[in-house]
């Protein structure tokens, strides 16, 4: 199989598991790692949450907007700057986003049942190794043609 197969079909396969454990919750896609992120970095910018979840600009603006909508965070404004918003989770944000991160615990405990614990130990310092050089290769280097 080839790497983009792998990448891909394991992605979709992830995203299928954790929005069937988290269908009560009424999150749409992209919102789990939005809440993720949040999590760890309440009043992150807008665009820090962008480039930390991979989101375009216009993309994240429409699910900041529904998570607003379900009152999972609120926007809040810098003093004196006015052009940024900064994204606070509210209490039913937290709790929502506790949800989250049982969610993808649970997935990962799934993910890796009966393989030894060095084995993943092993293949997580791999892939994440890998991961940081395959990002740093498409981050810098212009689209093929």
């Amino acid at each position: 199989m080839n790497f983009h197969y792998l990448l891909m079909s394991g992605h979709a396969i992830y995203l299928k598991q954790l929005m069937a454990q988290l269908n009560h919750t009424g999150l749409t896609p992209g919102q789990p790692k939005v809440l993720d992120y949040l999590m760890a970095h309440d009043g992150a910018n807008q665009r820090e949450i962008a480039d930390a979840c991979h989101i375009e600009a216009a993309t994240l603006t429409s699910v900041l907007n529904g998570m607003e909508a379900k009152s999972l965070i609120e926007r809040r404004r810098a003093d004196g700057d006015r052009r940024s918003f900064y994204i606070y989770l509210t209490d039913i944000g937290k709790e929502m986003g506790q949800n989250v991160t049982e969610a993808f615990s649970r997935l990962e405990e799934d993910t890796f049942r009966d393989i030894p614990p060095e084995k993943v130990q092993e293949f997580m310092e791999l892939f994440q190794e890998l991961y940081l050089r395959m990002k740093r290769n498409l981050d810098t280097e212009e689209p093929a043609k």
